[in-house]
């Protein structure tokens, strides 16, 4: 069963808890509690048993932050393009039986009082010892907003706040940003790699098999990131790849 089908079906959402639990317990039929502070006490009786979660659990959260997440994001502009909505279904494989009921779990983040952060804090609390994971999340975020042609200023801002909640620091954000946003012409190799250009050559070498080997997407499926957001995987992956190859000709590297 795909990660979409046990999302719809919400038993494994009643484990997880908090916030995510609380909207799929919503889609399920059952009576939630909408105000932010509902939400957040939520999250903090949600307690430290993610430690204990198993990879499908761990996949169906990480499936519905990204959607509710998405659904907070899609409010910075106030409207919601149709590139948008397929670049959603299309990149993250949601099979046409489950778009109606992904897309109820959407409009009702979308909708609802309480504000990105509680899901954020979950997300991070659960993926504390899986950061490359949490990256991949905020690529999804990417992936949706620059479906329309481009990142906004204020979509940067709320992602930027986002990867706050989740532990990176403006370093770490400004390389997760160029490996997402700066696969163009104006691309800076070095931001992918989060290095600067004095770097050694082996510095540069050393980051980038650390980068492949931490983002391969068997890697972070392993860690709990669902296989129909390999995608997002492979675009980071193929960013590492391009930049490093630049740096390789500019510098002659072996």
């Amino acid at each position: 069963m795909s990660v979409w089908g046990k999302v719809i079906g919400g038993v494994t959402g009643f484990a997880l808890g908090g916030p995510l639990g609380a909207i799929l317990g919503m889609i399920a039929g059952h009576a939630v509690d909408r105000s932010q502070g509902q939400a957040a006490e939520r999250l903090v009786h949600w307690g430290q048993d993610h430690y204990a979660m198993d990879r499908e659990q761990r996949q169906v959260a990480f499936s519905v932050a990204v959607i509710v997440l998405g659904a907070k994001l899609a409010k910075v502009d106030g409207t919601v393009t149709r590139a948008e909505v397929n670049a959603f279904k299309e990149t993250f494989h949601i099979p046409a039986e489950a778009v109606a009921d992904v897309g109820r779990i959407f409009n009702e983040a979308r909708h609802e009082a309480t504000g990105f952060e509680p899901y954020a804090r979950q997300i991070a609390d659960m993926f504390v010892h899986e950061p490359r994971v949490l990256e991949e999340l905020l690529g999804g975020l990417f992936y949706v907003a620059k479906a329309d042609g481009a990142v906004s200023r204020a979509e940067k801002t709320f992602i930027r706040a986002v990867a706050q909640i989740f532990g990176f620091d403006e370093r770490t954000f400004n390389r997760i940003l160029a490996s997402h946003i700066g696969t163009t012409g104006d691309m800076d190799p070095y931001a992918v790699l989060g290095l600067g250009r004095t770097a050694s050559d082996a510095d540069i070498k050393k980051t980038y098999r650390r980068l492949i080997r931490e983002n391969h997407p068997d890697v972070l499926i392993a860690q709990g990131m669902p296989p129909e957001f390999v995608a997002i995987a492979n675009e980071k992956m193929a960013a590492i790849n391009a930049a490093y190859d630049c740096i390789e000709k500019e510098r002659g590297l072996r």
